[in-house]
């Protein structure tokens, strides 16, 4: 079982490489990756402060890299670094697991509005998108309506991919009035 620390920097590398799609790196020795870990710092902002913290930073490294989430090319003099369809896959989950809808100073006084309609053949995803709405803080107004005076395209956008659905299953309303919102007012402290 991976440390919190561990699992921390995972995040980190596969959301750097991610976010890099790829890394070159020119490289004329098989101990290339002290060259790797400025870049991937660059695009984390993860500043390492100890040596600890610099071999945690390589052997988990290695360890997605044996994991098979990490790829690892070497054309001539150089290295390309990209992630793997596993890797990407689990970096788009740390992405989900940190979406956070950002409260303004002040309320726009309208409500965003999130309907879906998933199949029941696709029950999981519908289980998983009910869980991350209520984490999201989203209030339920009906079973397949959830209601969010702030802004969420981008997180819901991003959650939309993520589970694979359409426009079709899952539409988001901006409304400047919900008929008999105190109940939701009140949730959302706008009273």
């Amino acid at each position: 079982m991976r440390s919190k620390k561990g699992k921390e920097t995972t995040r980190i590398i596969l959301q750097s490489i991610a976010w890099a799609g790829v890394i070159v790196i020119a490289s004329t020795s098989p101990y290339f990756l002290p060259k790797i870990i400025p870049k991937l710092i660059k695009y984390s902002l993860h500043k390492l402060k100890s040596r600890e913290r610099k071999r945690n930073f390589c052997n988990t490294f290695y360890y997605l890299r044996k994991r098979g989430l990490i790829k690892v090319d070497r054309r001539g003099k150089q290295v390309y670094i990209s992630l793997t369809r596993e890797g990407k896959r689990k970096a788009k989950k740390y992405q989900i697991d940190n979406l956070k809808i950002k409260k303004p100073k002040k309320w726009d006084k309208k409500w965003r509005i999130l309907i879906f309609d998933v199949q029941d053949t696709h029950r999981m995803k519908r289980e998983v998108l009910r869980g991350k709405l209520k984490e999201l803080g989203l209030y339920q107004l009906q079973k397949s309506v959830w209601v969010h005076p702030y802004s969420f395209q981008l997180e819901m956008k991003t959650l939309r991919s993520f589970l694979g659905l359409n426009h079709a299953e899952m539409r988001i309303i901006t409304a400047s009035d919900i008929e008999g919102d105190e109940e939701v007012r009140s949730f959302f402290n706008l009273l």
